[in-house]
């Protein structure tokens, strides 16, 4: 438990990260980064996996650097990405390590993720969207595209991470298409899916480095190619492209967007339901999140977080 004058004392920061290695034993590294994160008071989640690490976590930023300055010293990390803690965002209630199968849930065995697409930077990913014989390719789901993407960007329609390598094994010919770029909201997907892509064939794989949110930083909005707001997984939902808060809400039915339209609608009821998926759903399910819904504003009354609230802290980038 985080000593809450510690906490006070020094405003909290965040670090999110994930690297691609092979881990003999992830349940002896889940052990040593469980300890380690004991010992400085941090909040937040991370996964270990056979091929990697990927987390976000919360802490002083004193604690935060000796972190990340073990993640680099043992396993190499170098995607680490820091913000601060958003206003009126408490973070994360606990500190949990899990050992996964895999660290972005994607499907596909015996991957060689030393083999990733070449990672580019916002000036050469700006030139690479204006040639027209680069397939550009937003690597994420449906939900997340919807709201915002890069213009002339192919949207592979998935629900699921998981359903990418499909899709490529479909729709992307080696002998037609030799140059391909890909996107997705951090990197880490990326990472994945060129590693699939260049397993296929393909002579020539792109990647833009830090993602969408990272080339959101790095560039001007005169130059900028980005349309629309990002989809985020905290309790911003969206962004803008000048990393604003964004105007989206999310349906914690579901997770999906929700814009203003949405919000009015009839088929909208908080924490129940939402135009998109009224039709997935029972209304023997519905009932049940509209009594923990119930639940959770009863404790929010009382001043307190019911147990089954849905949280929207700093998370690591979801994949489903």
């Amino acid at each position: 438990m985080m000593n809450n004058e510690m906490s006070h004392a020094m405003p909290l920061r965040v670090l999110a990260f994930y690297h691609f290695l092979v881990l003999d034993d992830p349940e002896a590294e889940r052990e040593r980064l469980h300890d380690l994160g004991q010992r400085l008071e941090l909040l937040g989640t991370i996964l270990v996996a056979s091929e990697g690490l990927n987390g976000t976590v919360v802490g002083r930023e004193d604690s935060l650097q000796t972190l990340q300055q073990h993640l680099t010293e043992k396993y190499g990390v170098k995607s680490l990405k820091w913000s601060d803690l958003a206003s009126g965002n408490e973070g994360f209630h606990r500190f949990k390590v899990r050992v996964k199968p895999e660290i972005v849930s994607f499907g596909v065995a015996g991957l060689d993720m030393t083999q990733t697409g070449e990672h580019v930077d916002a000036e050469r990913w700006n030139a690479l969207l204006q040639d027209p014989d680069v397939l550009v390719i937003d690597t994420r789901n449906t939900y997340e595209i919807g709201i915002g993407s890069f213009d002339g960007a192919i949207s592979p329609e998935t629900q699921s991470f998981r359903e990418f390598p499909a899709w490529a094994e479909q729709h992307i010919d080696p002998g037609k298409h030799q140059r391909v770029a890909m996107f997705c909201t951090g990197g880490i997907r990326c990472e994945k899916a060129s590693a699939y892509v260049r397993a296929q064939g393909v002579s020539s794989v792109y990647q833009l480095d830090g993602g969408i949110l990272q080339y959101l930083e790095d560039t001007d909005e005169a130059q900028s190619r980005w349309q629309g707001e990002c989809f985020v997984f905290d309790q911003r939902v969206s962004v803008t492209p000048a990393l604003t808060q964004g105007k989206y809400r999310q349906c914690y039915a579901c997770r999906r967007p929700l814009a203003t339209a949405d919000l009015q609608s009839d088929d909208f009821e908080h924490g129940v339901s939402c135009p998109h998926c009224i039709g997935e759903t029972s209304e023997g399910r519905r009932s049940q999140f509209r009594e923990r819904q119930r639940q959770v504003n009863l404790a929010e009354s009382a001043g307190r977080r019911h147990i089954g609230e849905r949280q929207r802290s700093p998370s690591v980038e979801r994949n489903d």
